[in-house]
């Protein structure tokens, strides 16, 4: 019984020794990220190396080559399709103004509270259940060749109905996403403000719409990348933007290289805004969950 018996110092000693062997089974989180990292970025090569083999040894890869991929064709499509994606800027950004305006004037028209106001309401949901329901292209054409068939006059500027088919579309999913902003401001910050004498609309305006408009921002991006890509679409009604010119250069050339180009100007441009739209999407969250501990 008396070898069995420990003091104080018998176990300090048994805990220095476990403290002693402590570090040299804890994991090395450094190594172990960099090996993560080495394993994604080889096993990543070695995938696009196979795909790539694969393709280029493909029976019909020449003449594949000779279509999509001929450089002399490249090199003079580059600078026609870069001019008219001004086009498509132009477009974006003249489209962009209105659909922010308009968007947020029909979200807050279907947010007015009262039976008075309900007609107000009734319209602004028809609008926004028919336009999101509708295909944008054929938006783009009832407008593009209807006002013209009207024979209105000074009606034949092809933009004009391009910004127009363009904001009818996306104001009313525009208006959606900002409406979603409205309704996830709790209710006792317009409560509280009425209480400090604002009316209706002031409160709406000092104090609802500028915490949902903020909140919307990553949501607002993404309908604008998509509203950028469907630009392109306008070209059926005769604006000669990026897609209408890589199609003049097809037909000029016998060769599909002018929609590799023009498929280049897009990822050069939407990826930046995407990857802009996560970062923005991902401090959102931070802020949430900082301000909910």
């Amino acid at each position: 019984m008396a070898g069995l018996a420990s003091g104080p110092g018998d176990s300090g000693m048994l805990l220095g020794v476990a403290g002693q062997g402590s570090p040299d089974r804890r994991p090395d989180r450094g190594s172990g990220a960099l090996r993560s990292t080495l394993i994604a970025f080889i096993s990543t090569v070695v995938f696009f190396i196979v795909v790539g083999t694969l393709i280029v040894n493909a029976e019909g890869w020449p003449s594949v080559q000779r279509s999509f991929l001929d450089g002399r064709v490249f090199a003079d499509s580059v600078p026609l399709i870069v001019t008219a994606f001004w086009v498509n800027v132009r477009l974006f950004v003249v489209a962009e103004v209105l659909i922010l305006g308009f968007g947020l004037l029909i979200a807050v028209l279907r947010s007015l509270p009262g039976p008075v106001l309900f007609p107000v309401r009734l319209l602004t949901t028809v609008y926004v259940d028919v336009f999101r329901a509708l295909p944008g292209i054929l938006v783009i054409y009832v407008i593009g060749f209807g006002i013209p068939g009207l024979g209105f006059t000074g009606t034949g500027n092809e933009f004009i109905y391009a910004v127009l088919a363009l904001t009818l579309i996306y104001s009313a999913y525009v208006s959606e996403v900002y409406r979603a902003g409205i309704d996830s401001v709790h209710p006792s910050q317009d409560a509280a403000a009425r209480s400090l004498g604002l009316s209706r609309l002031q409160s709406l305006r000092h104090v609802v719409l500028p915490q949902a408009v903020r909140r919307v921002v990553p949501p607002l991006l993404n309908d604008f990348i998509g509203l950028q890509k469907d630009t392109v679409l306008v070209s059926y009604i005769g604006v000669v933007e990026i897609f209408r010119q890589s199609q003049i250069r097809q037909y000029g050339t016998f060769n599909f290289t002018p929609y590799v180009v023009t498929a280049l100007v897009f990822l050069v441009f939407t990826i930046p805004l995407a990857r802009l739209t996560d970062v923005l999407v991902a401090r959102d969250r931070k802020r949430s969950a900082a301000a909910a501990r």
